[in-house]
């Protein structure tokens, strides 16, 4: 009896031979690569194939890239036709190119200071901190000794009197920012408020840092919402078209998303470079690109892609206005 042969398991073949179907999906193969799933049919197994897939993805990116940007800068319109029309593999998809913009955006931001959670409360004097730290020390031991009024049955009433006394003075000493202090007192909101929405707004109001800080935040988590807060306005521009549907609006609205972002992005090197009057210049740019990716895209005269282009601007207003009020909800009630 021979000796039993091991068959290859799943995934495996010989490094030498092609295989005879495909090692990820299992469909024969007629030629290099599978047909079903697109794989290449023979698979490398050393470490140099790390490399060469490394390379051959950073230049295929490249390559689209180098083909996507200055059609998204100059000719829009025809960049978002095109590839509604079909044309997938010769650009970069606008799910990638936006993805890749807002963390290039908020990367250059974080490093050129171009994106801000808030001015900075100033330095706190010396002297001043020490006060504080001995307000609190007397505070610590008012609460001790209530403590130990509590469990010899005696009244606390003049013990809390002084700790909410000793808690304000705190207050009004380090400029209601320690997060000791338990309310805020300049910030008075109406008891008819729901509860739901006042204990979130007292919060905030004694902490406005740290909600700039969750919208800052929330802006590059939740940055994918301006899609489906733009497109319905893009598509109230050519209501009820059987020519242009939703896909179209959709790509249209992603691309031009992406260009302002990296807009953004030039905007803060250019004025961390220095250049702020230029870089005061970009806001311009805008309405520029949004007239002829309309006109390029949807194939309208110079007077209907104007009109559009002014009702367009307005709907950017409103849209940017609703995101900006889904980052402060979430801010205050995260």
């Amino acid at each position: 009896m021979g000796e039993d042969v091991e068959e290859p398991g799943a995934g495996e073949a010989s490094r030498a031979e092609q295989p005879e179907n495909c090692l990820n999906c299992g469909t024969a193969l007629v030629g290099e690569y599978c047909h079903a799933c697109g794989q290449k049919g023979h698979v490398h197994r050393a470490l140099t194939s790390f490399l060469h897939d490394f390379l051959n993805g950073l230049l295929n990116f490249e390559g689209k890239i180098v083909r996507t940007l200055p059609m998204l800068a100059w000719r829009p319109g025809e960049l978002t036709r095109r590839y509604i029309n079909g044309e997938r593999g010769r650009f970069v998809s606008p799910v990638a190119l936006f993805l890749f913009s807002v963390f290039l955006m908020f990367a250059v931001g974080e490093a050129t200071g171009g994106i801000s959670s808030g001015v900075a409360p100033p330095e706190m004097p010396k002297e001043l901190s020490q006060d504080i730290a001995k307000q609190g020390a007397t505070v610590a031991d008012l609460r001790r000794e209530r403590d130990l009024a509590l469990r010899e049955g005696r009244s606390t009433k003049a013990i809390d009197a002084r700790i909410e006394a000793e808690v304000q003075e705190i207050a009004v000493m380090s400029g209601l920012r320690l997060g000791t202090i338990r309310s805020n007192p300049v910030v008075t909101i109406s008891d008819n408020v729901p509860a739901w929405i006042r204990d979130p707004a007292k919060k905030a109001a004694e902490n406005p840092e740290l909600l700039l800080y969750k919208i800052k935040t929330n802006a590059y988590k939740y940055s994918w919402a301006l899609i489906p807060l733009s497109v319905p306005f893009l598509w109230l521009l050519f209501p009820f078209s059987r020519r242009f549907r939703f896909y179209d609006h959709t790509v249209f609205v992603i691309y031009s998303l992406s260009f302002m972002t990296l807009l953004a992005v030039v905007a803060m090197l250019v004025g961390a470079a220095g250049l702020s009057s230029i870089a005061g210049l970009l806001f311009f740019v805008p309405p520029f690109h949004m007239y002829r990716q309309l006109k390029g895209a949807y194939g309208l005269s110079r007077a209907s892609a104007l009109l559009r282009t002014m009702v367009l601007l307005f709907f950017t207003v409103i849209a940017l206005a609703l995101f900006a009020l889904v980052l402060v909800a979430l801010g205050m009630f995260d």
